[in-house]
């Protein structure tokens, strides 16, 4: 079982958080054939969609994706579900219950289930729950070893998750880090699976004015400060003119939780 022993926990003994409960979990890879098809798609029109609005690059994926797609939501905001109704869009929406969720985001997750459905709203669940978490690898992993929590709550997860689909949508937006900047509109994943951002040229403003426009349902702690939102132990609200996401903890040397790496 290979334990580690957490000192301030009365020398008892956990899992080393490196190792997953089951091992690694990873996305089976598309068939050879279909991740070449996909490949040629991103050839074709990553450049045509690199500043493509978001309107266009949603009804591109109507169109051309092979297969039924997932959005991925972090209730943070709804823009990529409206999107995707809007587009017509073959897909599920997929939200990350970490089990360390604010109550707020939860409360939109349901929100968004009964204004969309069309849109099948998955909830992806980690394969312990967060008392077996803290009986296992000890209590506040999300503290002492914020990656390994990272991986066992949300990427791993959405690894598995991602099986069924053909591509995934994502709400990457270049402004919203460095390691964004350049970001495609269009890409391929290590799975051969495509990658489509279709707000990938917005920034905040652009954001809330959509919400705004298009009466989306609000997440109430973005009214609050809170201008990046993730789990509650590691969210916190930002100042007025500071980096949204300064308010997100990540792993030392992290400007992501691993999701888009």
């Amino acid at each position: 079982m290979n334990p580690t022993t957490n000192l301030l926990d009365g020398g008892k003994n956990y899992r080393d958080p490196s190792i997953s409960p089951e091992g690694t979990r990873d996305t089976v890879p598309l068939d050879a054939e279909v991740a070449a098809r996909n490949q040629q798609l991103v050839d074709q029109w990553a450049d045509k969609l690199y500043d493509a609005s978001a309107e266009t690059i949603t009804e591109w994926a109507a169109e051309h994706a092979p297969g039924r797609l997932a959005v991925t939501m972090s209730m943070e905001n709804t823009v990529l579900a409206e999107l995707a109704h809007r587009a017509g869009l073959d897909a599920d929406l997929l939200f990350i219950d970490t089990g360390w969720n604010f109550p707020e985001t939860l409360q939109v997750a349901d929100e968004v289930e009964k204004r969309y459905p069309d849109l099948p709203l998955v909830r992806v669940l980690p394969l312990l729950s967060p008392e077996e978490q803290d009986e296992v690898y000890g209590p506040r992993l999300y503290a002492r070893d914020t990656a390994a929590y990272n991986r066992m709550r949300k990427v791993e997860p959405l690894n598995m998750a991602m099986d069924p689909y053909a591509g995934w949508v994502t709400g990457l937006r270049r402004a919203d880090s460095e390691h964004r900047a350049t970001a495609p509109a269009l890409s391929l994943d290590r799975t051969g699976r495509l990658k489509i951002s279709p707000i990938i040229t917005w920034d905040l403003d652009d954001t809330d004015r959509y919400i705004e426009d298009n009466d989306l349902i609000i997440h109430p702690l973005t009214l609050q400060g809170y201008r990046s939102i993730g789990c509650a132990p590691l969210t916190f609200p930002v100042g007025e003119g500071d980096d949204a996401r300064s308010g997100r903890v990540f792993a030392d040397g992290k400007t992501e939780c691993g999701l888009h790496e």
